[in-house]
């Protein structure tokens, strides 16, 4: 026997957990659940983050800045577990009112800047740099266009496909199957795309790549939701390429270790205050020998 359809009230009223796996973090207001001030180091940035794909994209920008010899974008990296609920103390809200990672505080000139939103964020440090964004206004409005392009797409590859087929307590096929449909869709545009470019905005590495790659290269390489057969990712064979190119850059390398805490300890950099830390301070130098 199957249960009867849903049919919504006429008044939605949070009165249960949605259940899956992020259920103890959702709720349907803003703000601060508790007071915690925020650590601030020695560095004019001030990163708190968590190594999703939107928090990658913020590490690999200021590794590259720093690979280009950019001192001034020395950072500290905060590790802010979003399991827990990290991201809603007061502090973190303070600077993201939307209590999402990663968020910047720029303490380089007279007054603090809050940055959030990761695209803002990389946006902001282009401007600050003079870095990653063209300045020829053809390609940097191209390069700009991919970048909001992964704004409006990936919440539809992780809160739509990545939530139903991974994280939702019961499978729907109709949700599965509505997401799977406009994921393939997305990797076909950035193929179709790449297939005559070697990056997002032509023939330069920018900010759209930075912005992309943590979602969509992971994706192409099944690293995320456990979908690369289901999704046949192996057909897209310049996104591979592209993927692929990036992922041999030597500043990618170290900017997707910061504040990881999953996978092969010696990936992990919970926290980054000094270049020298990717060298003593991953997590298979610190963990207890067992």
């Amino acid at each position: 026997m199957t249960d009867a359809p849903y049919v919504p009230p006429k008044v939605w009223t949070w009165n249960k957990e949605n259940g899956g796996q992020f259920a103890n973090i959702n709720r349907p207001i803003a703000g601060p659940t508790h007071d915690k001030e925020l650590p601030v180091g020695k560095h004019p940035l001030q990163l708190y983050s968590l190594a999703t794909p939107n928090g990658v994209k913020v590490t690999v920008m200021l590794e590259e800045l720093l690979a280009l010899g950019h001192k001034g974008a020395e950072y500290d990296a905060w590790l802010i577990r979003i399991g827990n609920g990290d991201q809603f103390g007061s502090g973190f809200v303070d600077i993201n009112p939307n209590s999402k990672i990663p968020a910047l505080m720029d303490r380089s000139g007279p007054e603090p800047i809050r940055v959030f939103e990761s695209g803002s964020i990389l946006f902001y440090l282009a401007e600050k740099f003079g870095a990653f964004l063209p300045k020829d206004i053809k390609i940097r409005t191209e390069a700009m266009s991919w970048l909001f392009w992964q704004m409006g797409s990936a919440p539809y590859l992780g809160g739509g496909f990545g939530h139903f087929y991974a994280y939702a307590p019961t499978k729907i096929e109709y949700a599965i199957d509505r997401f799977a449909m406009e994921t393939k869709r997305q990797l076909d545009v950035l193929d179709r795309r790449l297939a005559d470019n070697e990056y997002l905005a032509g023939s330069e590495y920018t900010i759209a790549d930075i912005a992309v790659w943590p979602w969509y290269g992971a994706l192409a390489k099944g690293l995320v939701y456990g979908a690369g057969e289901f999704l046949s990712v192996q057909d897209y064979k310049n996104v591979q390429r592209w993927t692929d190119q990036i992922a041999q850059r030597p500043a990618v390398k170290r900017g997707r270790m910061v504040n990881r805490v999953s996978g092969d300890p010696a990936s992990q950099l919970h926290e980054r205050h000094d270049a020298s830390d990717f060298e003593t301070k991953t997590q298979d130098k610190l963990a207890p020998a067992t």
